[in-house]
């Protein structure tokens, strides 16, 4: 029977067997379950976007174009990456069509980004098609549930730290399962 990536990546974390790594989560922490699921659903997500030539980052960057052509260094920050880290974002988005770069007429250092139609096209079948939120919920029982519970942990955590808690986490918006797209 072939072993899912999912129990590879949980024996090689816990240094033993698949089998074995099942049967030791239910000693594990809430904190490294949170961790191990985050984790495992990255991956997933990461896969979808790598058969579609992005990547999260990508993904970001494409996102941050949405009003329109942005300076390289805006989209960096923008994307909360560095401006090295962009720029290999940008190379693979450029490679796939989905942007493309050229420098500012009135300032020759700037490179302005803009996205393509291919880029447009596949930002929104990202979006649209949900992937990240169906990874999720299409394994629980109770997705809003959770959607509340995570919501609520991430709240109190940065309440605990002394940041403010976004308005976003505040209020509940969209599908209670998989909140606002």
């Amino acid at each position: 029977m072939p072993v899912a990536v999912g129990s590879a990546y949980a024996a090689m974390v816990m240094n033993t067997s698949a089998r074995d790594a099942a049967d030791g989560a239910a000693e594990w922490s809430l904190g490294r379950l949170l961790s191990m699921a985050a984790r495992l659903v990255e991956q997933e997500w990461n896969s979808w976007l790598a058969s579609r030539d992005m990547t999260h980052a990508g993904l970001l960057a494409l996102h941050a174009l949405r009003s329109g052509p942005r300076a390289q260094r805006e989209l960096a920050a923008a994307s909360m990456v560095e401006e090295q880290t962009m720029s290999k974002v940008l190379d693979r988005l450029e490679r796939a069509g989905y942007v493309t770069r050229e420098r500012d007429t009135a300032d020759r250092r700037r490179l302005v980004v803009r996205r393509t139609l291919a880029g447009e096209r596949a930002y929104r079948g990202a979006i649209d098609a949900d992937v990240a939120n169906t990874i999720v919920t299409a394994r629980l029982d109770d997705p809003g549930a959770f959607r509340r519970q995570l919501i609520q942990l991430i709240a109190r955590l940065l309440a605990a730290r002394g940041e403010s808690v976004p308005d976003s986490l505040a209020a509940p918006s969209g599908d209670p399962a998989t909140g606002p797209h």
